[in-house]
């Protein structure tokens, strides 16, 4: 079968697609055949060796696909050949073949395309787990989302709306902000050009109750000094690269909650919390209260141009890879 197979840590474009054995079906675990896979940021950190899991080499890259089950592995009886699904590995999907867990398995809609369930797993249910498991929002309240328009800022955007919250999208263009008033946002703001804390406190009055924050770097300052009194503060991640050191007298004098929202730890604390998070966030799709943004499709053989487009901030949703 066909892989982005890593055997060292290298800039993701010097890395290449090869042949290599399919994965040997195990106990507990299912084969997928699969049709698409999400590009996410921490694919990128992977490969070169800077993320915080460094698999053994040689690994295949990839942390989420959706496809066909096409085998069983012994002592799995709830899921059948030929169910259509989603699953989130941590490694493997950048490839033609998957062998996966069988209890990481999402069945997933037949509306739903697999490019679509591709780049639902990961960002759907960490923008739910923040909001619902972690947030402690009240109707009404106003979250500010940085980094809006990408793929956890715009299911962030579009479940808060669902949640009772008044949003406020910040992102770097004007486009992106457009994308984030589609999925219901309120306000925009463009924070390349405009004063992020002088325009939250000018929407809001007091401040926002709630920020999300996947973007870190120099963002995080000026967020966390716009919330109100009691105001929370969501860990999401660090795409815009640097890991922001804050003052903590500011979280004292406004009574401030920080946050982390670190869903990938909490499944295997909580699976059966999460198995219910992902049949809600299912049944929304269904109803069409959900809509997951692919905004690029891409060969497998063409994965460098999907994480340069994600690496330079172009994407506006998901990206995913497509196998055959």
């Amino acid at each position: 079968m066909k892989a982005l197979l890593c055997t060292e840590f290298a800039p993701y474009h010097q890395h290449k697609i090869v042949e290599t054995d399919a994965p040997i079906i195990r106990k507990g675990h299912v084969r997928i055949a699969i049709k698409a896979a999400g590009v996410n940021f921490p694919d990128i950190l992977m490969v070169q060796g800077q993320y915080q899991v460094k698999p053994p080499f040689p690994f295949i890259a990839g942390a989420e696909c959706a496809g066909i089950i096409t085998e069983l592995g012994e002592g799995v009886s709830h899921l059948k050949t030929g169910q259509r699904i989603a699953a989130l590995p941590g490694v493997g999907c950048f490839a033609e073949e998957a062998v996966v867990p069988a209890e990481i398995c999402v069945p997933i809609s037949d509306k739903m395309s697999f490019e679509e369930a591709a780049g639902f797993v990961m960002v759907y249910a960490t923008s739910y787990h923040a909001l619902k498991d972690r947030s402690d929002i009240k109707p009404c309240e106003t979250m500010l989302v940085l980094g809006a328009a990408g793929g956890v800022g715009l299911t962030a955007v579009e479940l808060g709306k669902l949640m009772g919250l008044n949003i406020i999208a910040a992102a770097s263009t004007q486009e992106k902000l457009e994308v984030c008033k589609e999925y219901g946002a309120d306000h925009g703001i463009n924070y390349t050009s405009e004063d992020l804390k002088a325009r939250v406190r000018e929407i809001t009055g007091k401040g926002a109750d709630i920020c999300y924050d996947p973007v870190g770097d120099k963002f995080t300052e000026p967020a966390l000094r716009s919330l109100k009194w009691g105001g929370r503060h969501l860990v999401i991640g660090f795409a815009g690269g640097e890991i922001p050191k804050v003052a903590f007298n500011w979280m004292l004098l406004k009574e401030l909650d920080v946050r982390g929202i670190h869903w990938g730890a909490w499944i295997p604390r909580n699976p059966k919390a999460h198995m219910e998070n992902m049949m809600e966030l299912m049944q929304m799709y269904e109803q069409g209260k959900i809509k997951p943004r692919v905004s690029g499709t891409h060969k497998l053989e063409d994965f460098a141009d999907a994480m340069r487009a994600l690496e330079e901030r172009r994407v506006m949703g998901k990206v995913v890879l497509t196998m055959g």
